[in-house]
């Protein structure tokens, strides 16, 4: 993936502070456009906080942002959300169950949870595309209510791309999922960088490593609210750093451009009586 392009993320000694705790401190990163990327680390290292300063919702403490090339403080913070969609499948808002597949996808082109506004024809010609690039071609018709978490997932991410967004926040999107759902949901992720011309950059949020798809280009691990590595993926994810990160000896191993981490058997009695944290 070229690296030459614009940030769509540019993010510079960026903190932000609940009351007298500091939620995260000197962050730099940058992301170039239309890349795939990933924001890592365990509970509590601040992702989620981070993702909503890249979904424009909270504002930083300190430090310069930069998000599609407007800086925070310059641009209008609610237009700027307009090419930028969070698939939180975990979120605090679920669309509305009665929905058909299709009419999940087609709420995207007005940003509600149900359907109430008039559609047209190349609204739902453009549905239809994109449930059969997602895989949902056969399930278009069914209530959402009655899609498998997995099938969910990708629905949602249709109805993400339905705006053609230029920034896709992936918030933890193969949470619960099991083999083959999670399989499938990073299928579609990796598609968006094999079959389009102009993908939008991806931004997946994840403490698991498995998740991030083959594409993945720049990843910044996140530990106690400060950046603990940024770089490639083999610059980031290695045993040394890792393990210092979760508190545990892990080993990374790469296969088919991914990487899987495994943490050996023979130390599992010692992490028994070590406390739980990020």
């Amino acid at each position: 993936m070229p690296t030459d392009q614009p940030p769509a993320i540019h993010l510079q000694n960026v903190g932000l502070r609940r009351g007298e705790t500091w939620i995260l401190r000197n962050i730099d990163w940058t992301v170039p456009q239309g890349t795939c990327a990933a924001i890592f680390g365990p509970s509590g290292s601040g992702k989620s906080s981070l993702t909503r300063i890249l979904a424009c919702h909270d504002w930083p403490t300190e430090g310069t942002s930069s998000v599609l090339g407007s800086k925070f403080g310059d641009a209008n913070l609610l237009a700027l959300r307009t090419p930028i969609r969070r698939v939180q499948p975990a979120g605090p808002y679920d669309i509305d169950a009665e929905l058909t597949a299709h009419e999940v996808v087609l709420t995207g082109f007005f940003g509600t949870l149900g359907l109430y506004d008039p559609t047209t024809d190349p609204m739902h010609a453009e549905a239809d595309r994109l449930l059969a690039q997602v895989g949902l071609a056969h399930v278009t018709d069914h209530r959402y209510a009655t899609l498998s978490s997995g099938e969910r997932v990708r629905n949602l991410i249709a109805r993400a791309l339905v705006r053609e967004p230029r920034l896709l926040l992936l918030d933890e999107p193969t949470a619960g999922l099991d083999l083959l759902a999670r399989e499938q949901v990073l299928a579609t992720v990796q598609a968006l960088f094999e079959d389009a011309q102009n993908p939008p950059t991806v931004v997946f949020i994840t403490h698991h490593v498995e998740e991030l798809p083959p594409a993945t280009s720049h990843v910044l691990l996140l530990s106690g609210g400060r950046a603990a590595a940024t770089g490639t993926p083999a610059q980031v994810l290695q045993n040394e750093t890792l393990s210092r990160v979760f508190r545990c000896p892990v080993e990374v191993r790469v296969a088919g451009g991914r990487h899987y981490v495994q943490v050996h058997p023979t130390a599992w009695r010692e992490l028994l009586h070590r406390p739980a944290g990020g």
